[in-house]
């Protein structure tokens, strides 16, 4: 069973989420707290598997809460926000600080019954319990590793040794670098794009499985943290060095080749994809525009998204890193990938920046 602490200070709220998971074959409560101070003691004293925590609560608020369990007793937790743009900051601070994950509550348990979300909740929890990230271990990082894997703006220079030998499969040539990513995304992109150099010679597209109003506050936080430019993806960016663009929520990101340059495509279309933005249309699209020049990274997140799509990759001559499952919240994605076949080589999230800069011949950042 897992276990599960869930930290809300609404009674109704309370209430709905635990009937969740008790209702759930494969899920319990272990406790509930009304606050974010009562949370981080239960935390600590429990041991649960994993904790849903609200964000504004008396006492201690979500984001103290998940600063102190991170420090004391380090686990997955899962924020419950508000799909508003003051819940799209405070969420995007709660990651910085170590949160795995969040999703979307509404403003009232009948939200919760409805557009699915009872089974996001269980799906995002049970994907954490089965997490192996080195942050939720008992021989995890310390409290100042986990400071740097949440967001250090300086580039890291660990010996940790990849799984896949570093010199494996640079071409040497590249056009573009892709990038597909879902749980646990934002605390790894802050630690991979800030640490990238204002020289690197690619533009950078990233599809994180986000909603709209969430995307925008990872774009503005990435871009105050980097020497490249980030910015939420609209139609007809152009794509050259020095620039990344984060596909909006809620429209797919595709790359096309206009009069001899790349530029941004957000589409609504296709509609059946599992996902919006997808990873698999965005690496689709930007084999069809550079066929083999491109440089592809899939990173932690739930599910298959980006397998077809590296398939795509691959085929056509371009080159697949994967991160390793030590250093991921969730080892799906690029298990899905590793597990096909499709990898050229599997990196710790410390050495992903190098591995880039390799990659497409880039100097090294001081």
């Amino acid at each position: 069973m897992i276990r599960v602490l869930v930290v809300d200070d609404s009674l109704v709220m309370r209430k709905a989420i635990s009937r969740i998971f008790e209702q759930a074959d494969d899920t319990t409560v272990v406790d509930t707290a009304t606050n974010g101070e009562a949370g981080v003691e239960k935390a600590r004293r429990l041991e649960p598997d994993v904790v849903t925590m609200d964000v504004e609560m008396p006492k201690m608020n979500g984001i103290e809460a998940v600063r102190h369990i991170m420090e004391a007793s380090p686990r997955p937790i899962l924020m419950l926000s508000s799909l508003t743009e003051k819940g799209a900051e405070v969420t995007m601070e709660a990651m910085r600080a170590g949160a795995a994950d969040f999703l979307s509550k509404g403003a009232s348990s009948a939200t919760l019954r409805a557009n699915d979300v009872e089974e996001k909740l269980l799906g995002k929890v049970r994907a954490l319990a089965d997490s192996n990230a080195r942050l939720f271990r008992e021989d995890g990082p310390s409290p100042a590793e986990t400071a740097s894997l949440t967001g250090s703006r300086e580039a890291s220079s660990s010996s940790s040794p990849t799984s896949s030998g570093t010199d494996t499969a640079t071409k040497g040539s590249y056009e573009l670098a892709v990038i597909g990513v879902s749980t646990g995304g934002p605390m790894a992109l802050q630690h991979v794009i800030p640490a990238l150099p204002a020289a690197f010679p690619l533009p950078i597209a990233i599809v994180q499985h986000m909603p709209a109003q969430f995307t925008r506050s990872l774009a503005d936080r990435l871009d105050s943290l980097s020497e490249l430019a980030v910015a939420e993806a609209e139609d007809g960016m152009l794509l050259e060095p020095g620039r990344v663009v984060v596909a909006a929520g809620d429209r797919h990101l595709t790359v096309e080749r206009r009069e001899g340059a790349l530029t941004t495509r957000t589409p609504a279309e296709p509609a059946g994809d599992s996902h919006r933005p997808s990873v698999n249309v965005l690496f689709r699209s930007a084999v069809e525009a550079c066929r083999e020049d491109v440089l592809t990274l899939v990173m932690t997140g739930m599910g298959k998204d980006g397998l077809e799509g590296a398939r795509r990759i691959q085929d056509d001559g371009g080159t697949v890193y994967v991160q390793d499952e030590d250093t991921s919240v969730v080892y799906g994605m690029p298990r899905a990938v590793a597990e096909a076949g499709l990898a050229d080589a599997t990196f710790p999230l410390d050495d992903l920046p190098d591995a880039m800069q390799k990659a497409a011949g880039a100097p090294a950042r001081p």
